[in-house]
């Protein structure tokens, strides 16, 4: 591992050729460049996610800690490893400070992988926009997560206003394993839902995307219940002979009830993030169907027929800091007024993947 203070994004470039040298290999296996985003004070939760995540994706592991914006200097501190305490793959470790922290893409560009995908994920809270953030906006896939947020659904509505085909959340990823369940349990059926319950904290946003997935999927009405308990409970489904119901037995588990059918007990396990986030990088296509989801729940329409294409809008978070406040949505009408143009100038920067110089 070689640690450098107060250096250069030239020197960081050099310190990993010479752990790739050291480690014996000139060229690695990589599937992927993931850059991940971070505050200082989420860094070792963000750094056990993304280590959990490499370990089933061979990447170039790129951890972008953003740290006293407002320091009157710029400075760069970086740690290089190969094999070390962040996996078996390569992890470059960079805290930002000062308005290095704002053009952060000058140092994180020339360490992509070459000819691989680029995908960013955000720890901490999402951004307003994506494209205030360059390293959002070079990125193949931009992963969100709307729970993070001190209003979740605000934030999830912000995503729908802000949407490209690209993006997804991992509010979406937990529950893959409720819309399998429930997918099987119509296995056999042919006759046509009713309506549908979901039981869950009405602001958990897996819960509103849920709704939308399932409003899009059965064109039935659903209602999220309050169940006064943290994360999804059960999910319902009127049929004519009954009900069909998914629900959670335990962390491990849930059980499917069909009318006529004894019940079945099958795995349901609640991932924690570093798994979440393996699933996510399990696809490096567009996510279509929580588009659909998205949109269904959100209320804007057509938001797989987005162009992809992003321009860097340039926003100093020192002279006027984004908040979901300042984009005006409404629940019933969906977010389409947020999504006019904001900032006060854009560069272009063109999202798709970007051959880096790190090589």
């Amino acid at each position: 591992m070689t640690t450098l203070w107060d250096t250069t994004g030239s020197a960081v470039v050099k310190a990993l050729s010479a752990e790739r040298r050291a480690a014996g290999a000139l060229a690695f296996g990589l599937a992927l460049t993931l850059v991940v985003v971070v505050d200082e004070k989420n860094v070792a939760a963000a750094e056990n996610a993304a280590t959990a995540a490499a370990a089933a994706h061979p990447c170039r592991l790129l951890i972008v800690v953003r740290r006293q914006i407002d320091a009157p200097h710029p400075r760069l501190d970086a740690e290089v490893s190969i094999g070390g305490r962040l996996g078996p793959g390569e992890a470059i470790v960079m805290r930002m400070s000062g308005r290095l922290a704002l053009h952060a893409e000058s140092v994180v560009l020339p360490l992509l992988a070459s000819d691989a995908p680029v995908v960013t994920w955000w720890h901490d809270e999402p951004p307003t926009r994506i494209a205030f953030d360059p390293l959002g906006v070079f990125a193949d896939r931009r992963v969100t997560d709307c729970a993070s947020a001190p209003d979740p659904l605000a934030a999830l509505r912000l995503r729908a206003a802000d949407f490209e085909p690209g993006d997804t959340d991992l509010a979406w990823t937990r529950i893959s394993g409720w819309r399998t369940l429930l997918a099987a349990a119509f296995d056999g059926r042919t006759d046509r839902p009713s309506s549908a319950t979901i039981e869950a904290d009405q602001a958990d946003p897996s819960a509103q995307l849920f709704a939308g997935w399932l409003r899009g999927k059965l064109s039935v009405p659903v209602d999220v219940a309050g169940s006064g308990k943290r994360g999804i409970q059960a999910v319902r489904v009127a049929v004519a002979d009954g009900e069909i119901a998914v629900t959670r037995a335990d962390s491990r588990a849930g059980t499917i009830t069909r009318p006529g059918v004894p019940p079945r007990r099958l795995p349901l396990r609640q991932l924690d993030v570093g798994d979440l986030l393996a699933e996510e990088l399990r696809r490096l296509d567009d996510d279509a169907i929580y588009a659909e989801a998205l949109s269904a729940w959100s209320g804007v329409p057509d938001l797989t027929r987005r162009s992809g294409h992003r321009e860097h809008i340039w926003q100093d978070p020192m002279e006027q800091p984004p908040t979901a406040a300042a984009a005006p949505v409404s629940a019933e009408t969906g977010p389409a007024s947020a999504a006019a143009e904001s900032g006060p100038a854009s560069a272009a920067a063109k999202s798709g993947p970007v051959a880096g110089g790190g090589d």
